[in-house]
């Protein structure tokens, strides 16, 4: 078992060397198929932290939600949802805040006993940090938030889909008017509106797992239990052009190491999201380090429909990241402002759609998937049946190669024999 582990060890670090993200896959798909017999050992808890590499058997044996405040019977600033993730050893705490602009932190610990406590007079005040805390202080080990604060909108005469001088006032995501968080466990739905719409809203939906799988709808995102995944989407919202197209802009807020780097990986395996073909990360790292600590992974892919089909996919990029001044970003956001007390903030765009695709007024719908978490991303690899298509493709050829040279070289060598120079006394 020693020595499995050893193995293990080896080839991870040869993939974070080599930054392959096929021997990252090989490596996985031998960790998983290992794993009930590390978690009968002494050995239950693995933590490979190789390059960066955060790879453990992390069971998640409690999930609970608490929803502040717990009534609405008088009118409040927003909602705060808390979702607690018990590991064996450790307990991830993930917050959902609609007061100001939408915003996720995640808070990682490294006690199963530790808590989230909030005095909600101060965190509807808004006036101090302070006002959401985790006890035990000596149990943090990380956080990171990502804040949702604006949507733009531009005007796409040319069909180019390059924001230029088109762009029409944006809309400030912290001035929505938010409906009530609607729980249905392990999910939880937050959909608003600008006071200038006539109609349809901007819906977020987060998502939080007990066990690692991918995501119901496409694009299918592979997730672990060290994260969450949020669904944005635009539906019925009025256009203010014939040729609109929207970004979405983000901010990743961290006390020291907020998200800042964006690594784009290519893959050759398009088996849950047809066409697409890479994977953009934005990372947490110390220092430049290829420590992950956190991490925003999506597939540049969004979808024009609620229920889409192939033809429904539209691309979408992202800009590079910028510094963003913490204390804007504490202004726009509650949750920024109640845990944080001197923020560092990086910020991006992601637009959607390219040149020739169609515009946002053909559906009126439009809809993408991000995946939020803690350590390293989770790693795509081949499913059983992509291998063993692989290995049957692969197989067979090689072995009619390989009986074909052997009964050729059994029939020359008879030949030989036969036809060979006898001499006559």
């Amino acid at each position: 078992m020693v020595q499995s582990i050893d193995w293990l060890y080896f080839l991870f670090s040869v993939a974070t060397e080599n930054n392959s993200n096929f021997l990252f896959s090989v490596a996985t798909d031998a960790y998983n198929c290992a794993r009930p017999h590390f978690e009968s050992t002494p050995w239950s808890f693995l933590d490979f932290n190789t390059g960066g590499l955060l790879l453990h058997s992390r069971n998640v044996t409690k999930i609970s939600m608490h929803l502040y405040p717990s009534s609405h019977s008088t009118p409040q600033a927003g909602d705060l949802l808390h979702v607690r993730a018990v590991g064996d050893n450790d307990t991830l705490h993930f917050l959902f805040c609609s007061q100001g602009a939408p915003t996720l932190l995640l808070i990682h610990t490294n006690s199963t006993s530790s808590e989230v406590q909030v005095n909600w007079p101060e965190f509807v005040a808004r006036n101090t940090s302070g006002s959401l805390k985790v006890e035990p202080e000596s149990s943090l080990q990380y956080s990171s938030a990502v804040v949702f604060s604006r949507l733009l909108e531009y005007d796409d005469v040319n069909d180019t889909a390059e924001p230029t001088s088109d762009l029409f006032p944006p809309y400030d995501l912290q001035n929505f008017t938010w409906n009530p968080i609607n729980l249905s466990e392990p999910m939880a739905l937050l959909c608003g509106a600008d006071a200038s719409f006539t109609n349809g809203s901007l819906c977020l939906q987060l998502s939080v797992f007990d066990s690692e799988g991918r995501g119901e709808a496409w694009p299918h995102l592979l997730h672990s239990v060290n994260s969450s995944q949020l669904e944005v989407w635009l539906d019925g919202i009025p256009a203010r052009a014939t040729h609109s197209r929207f970004l979405l802009e983000m901010h990743a807020v961290g006390e020291a190491y907020p998200l800042s780097t964006i690594d784009v990986y290519q893959s050759i395996d398009d088996e849950y999201t047809p066409s697409i073909f890479k994977v953009s990360q934005w990372v947490s790292s110390v220092n430049g380090s290829s420590d992950v600590l956190g991490y925003a992974l999506w597939k540049p892919v969004a979808y024009r429909q609620a229920r889409p089909a192939l033809e429904d996919a539209t691309p979408c990029r992202h800009s590079v990241p910028w510094a963003q001044s913490g204390s804007m970003v504490t202004a726009s956001s509650g949750l920024i402002r109640a845990f944080f007390s001197d923020p560092e903030s990086m910020a991006l765009n992601v637009s959607f759609g390219l040149a020739g695709e169609p515009f946002y007024n053909v559906t009126r719908f439009l809809s993408w998937t991000l995946l939020v978490g803690v350590g390293s991303p989770p790693v795509d690899s081949f499913s059983p049946l992509v291998v063993a298509i692989m290995a049957v493709g692969l197989g067979i050829p090689m072995i009619i190669l390989l009986v074909g040279g052997i009964w050729l070289c059994i029939r020359k060598s008879k030949g030989a024999s036969s036809t060979s120079y006898v001499p006559i006394n």
